[in-house]
């Protein structure tokens, strides 16, 4: 017998002796793409038609090939198609619900396709007519709501979270997508929070849900009121919050561990030398496919939950046991997704300490853990351009981290001390930190690590003014905290300082360069005014009478580069050019530190003079620096402490839209055939009762 092969919806013998022949479900679709009703002939066929396996390849590719008038003509057709989908999801049979899933997801991204072209018709209107679309989306809404939330199918459920987010994404620019009103009027809100809140459908869809949620908070959010936003802002259930904390903690800290195991990769073997040697420049590519895109959804979900949620915040420093000390489950540990903004859920509940990898030295770890380790990772190259977005999000989390009362609570909490293994760029003039030497303390030392770092490793050519500026602001509205709450933090203060001062000192030494591009004295400004802090307010949140003596040694020591930025500022701020203004502030700023300077420097010098020592140690600095506090006089300078609170509507909004509609384009890439494949959701309703 010869044998039957299926290609493109045909059915033909491989005699080829005979025409092809058609499945029946295309020849029903052909029946669609004609002017005359199908229902005329056969009064059974829209019953018959789900029951039939979607060929989702066929319906999409016969929408595709018409023009925008020959659509028009099936117009009727396409509304009636659509109805029927919406009534199928009412039925029993679990089999006609899930075609009718798949059809719609067919439907709504093959007209959109058609929509992109310049026929101009009205989506709205093409898949359900004006006159019936609302009563239409209502039904379809609450049906999507009802399977979401039952006790049924979680097969059917994240098909459910599939069409939602096909239906979200159809368009580059979400605001733009008018069927998103009927998502806002009809709101699968609380259907989200349930799936977040319950272990088993956390665990299978609690990805999908977290992004569609992400995606949903950002429509028109600047023009009307969405009431994802608002609802959002409120939620107050532990139980959902630690869920949504949980998925995305699951996300973030997959990524760290391929990305871990991608740089032990090439540590060994034999590129171990040439990457030493020029830097690890193959971190960066080595896992593009995998890092800002796979996570950039996720990143926006932990923003708007950290920005609008109050409450959120306390989900931040929930600890999780690390892996070793809890039983190891039998299943394997899964994985997220590796395709771009995967929307394939992980395949085991995020509670699971298998799926929070933790460092083995490392007793508990928490969602700002996590997060933190992933920004360490993706502020390391901010060269692509997806990276430095990615970047910029982060520091925009740390910056409404930064500000809230409550997370700097626990932040600077003595009683919870964490070892944090931050991921630092392979430097030729440093060498490599050993993990196990790091002490545990508050939360909030690593952030200011992190400051650090960055400050450190990124002066450069393309230089990435926009995430300094947002990099000084952290470390400055944690130290307004320490001065208002008296917080003193026991945290390696030269790091910091060494760290300013030689920021301060790229900016002069490419002064030219720069400032064809940036406004480099904001940011001297901002760098010169956190020492100030720590000269006005320091004796308040220096943890000993002696950081404040280090303090003072080094703007002594460095006291060249402070020289030099006063004679930089005092040139352009008397010259009439357009930086004139900018630059007579960092003048202004100046004073103090110049008034240490030239106080100090002289004492020194005769100090080492009476003593006939050519060059005085570090302890003969600040023995000078000690005895002669007392005939130094500074200026009160107003307003060290106070700082502009983060608004999103009105610096960020360009960036945030930018976002989205990357995130958008990526999760209906990602909504691929094969994500939409039936074979396991006929397995698991192979019988029709």
């Amino acid at each position: 017998m010869a044998q039957t092969e299926k290609k493109g919806g045909l059915l033909r013998k491989s005699s080829a002796s005979k025409k092809p022949l058609k499945e029946k479900v295309v020849l029903m679709y052909d029946e669609i793409f004609t002017t005359e009703d199908p229902s005329k002939c056969n009064p059974r066929f829209w019953e018959e038609l789900f029951l039939m396996k979607v060929n989702l390849e066929y319906l999409e590719g016969k929408l595709e090939a018409l023009d925008g008038e020959e659509l028009m003509k099936i117009k009727d057709n396409i509304n009636c198609l659509f109805q029927h989908c919406i009534q199928a999801l009412g039925e029993e049979h679990p089999i006609r619900v899930v075609n009718a899933l798949q059809t719609l997801c067919a439907l709504i991204r093959g007209v959109h396709q058609k929509n992109k072209s310049s026929s101009g018709f009205d989506i709205i209107n093409m898949l359900v007519g004006f006159d019936k679309a609302e009563l239409c989306m209502k039904n379809l809404m609450e049906s999507l709501d009802s399977l979401l939330c039952a006790e049924g199918s979680e097969s059917l459920k994240s098909l459910c979270l599939k069409l939602l987010l096909c239906l979200v994404t159809v368009t580059d620019n979400i605001s733009q997508n008018t069927i998103l009103e009927y998502v806002m009027i009809n709101s699968i809100f609380e259907a989200i929070l349930q799936i977040l809140s319950s272990p088993l459908s956390r665990r299978e869809h609690g990805y999908d849900a977290v992004v569609l949620l992400a995606l949903l908070v950002n429509y028109r959010k600047y023009e009307s009121v969405n009431p994802y936003i608002v609802k959002l802002s409120i939620v107050d259930d532990e139980a959902t919050l630690n869920g949504m904390g949980l998925v995305i903690a699951q996300a973030l800290s997959e990524y760290n561990r391929q990305y871990k195991d991608k740089e032990e990769e090439h540590q060994t073997g034999f590129f171990s030398a040439l990457t030493n040697m020029v830097g690890s420049m193959f971190i960066a590519d080595a896992d593009e496919k995998i890092s800002v895109q796979t996570n950039e959804a996720i990143l926006l979900a932990l923003y708007e939950a950290v920005h609008l949620n109050r409450n959120f915040i306390t989900v931040l420093a929930q600890s999780h046991p690390e892996m070793g000390l809890m039983t190891t489950p039998t299943s394997p540990i899964p994985t997220t997704p590796v395709t771009p903004l995967g929307t394939t859920p992980p395949s085991s509940d995020v509670i699971s300490s298998a799926e929070l990898p933790l460092d083995a030295d490392v007793q508990t770890s928490n969602l700002l853990i996590t997060f933190l380790k992933y920004s360490s990772i993706v502020m390391q190259d901010t060269k692509d351009e997806h990276r430095l977005h990615s970047g910029k999000l982060c520091l925009i989390i740390l910056t409404c981290i930064a500000e809230d009362q409550y997370a700097n609570a626990f932040l600077h909490d003595d009683n919870m001390n964490f070892r944090v293994n931050l991921h630092r760029m392979p430097m030729r003039h440093r060498k490599k930190a050993a993990d196990k030497n790091l002490p545990c303390r508050p939360l909030v030392c690593a952030v200011l690590d992190l400051m650090v770092e960055f400050i450190v490793t990124h002066m450069m050519k393309e230089f990435p003014m926009d995430l300094y500026v947002r990099c000084i602001q952290i470390v400055h509205k944690l130290l307004c905290y320490q001065k208002k709450c008296r917080v003193r933090l026991h945290y390696t203060w030269r790091e910091l300082w060494s760290a300013l001062i030689n920021l301060l000192k790229f900016l002069m030494s490419n002064e030219t360069v720069l400032l064809v591009k940036h406004n480099i004295f904001t940011l001297a400004l901002m760098v010169v005014n956190l020492f100030n802090m720590f000269i006005t307010y320091g004796d308040t949140f220096l943890p000993t009478p002696s950081s404040y003596d280090e303090l003072y040694y080094e703007i002594i020591r460095m006291h060249q580069n402070f020289d030099n930025l006063y004679s930089m500022v005092l040139r352009l701020s008397t010259n009439a050019g357009q930086w004139k203004e900018p630059a007579s502030k960092v003048t202004h700023a100046l004073v103090n530190i110049r008034a240490i300077i030239n106080h100090f420097n002289p004492k020194i010098e005769s100090y080492a003079a009476v003593n006939h020592i050519s060059q005085l140690s570090e302890d003969q600095v600040l023995e000078v620096v000690r005895s002669n506090y007392d005939t130094l006089t500074l200026k009160l300078q107003d307003g060290l402490d106070q700082y502009e609170r983060y608004s999103e509507q009105h610096k960020e909004a360009a960036f945030f839209k930018e976002l989205v509609r990357s995130i958008s384009i990526n999760v209906r890439k990602n909504l691929a055939f094969n994500t939409l494949s039936q074979e396991l959701l006929l397995k698991e309703f192979s019988t029709i009762s």
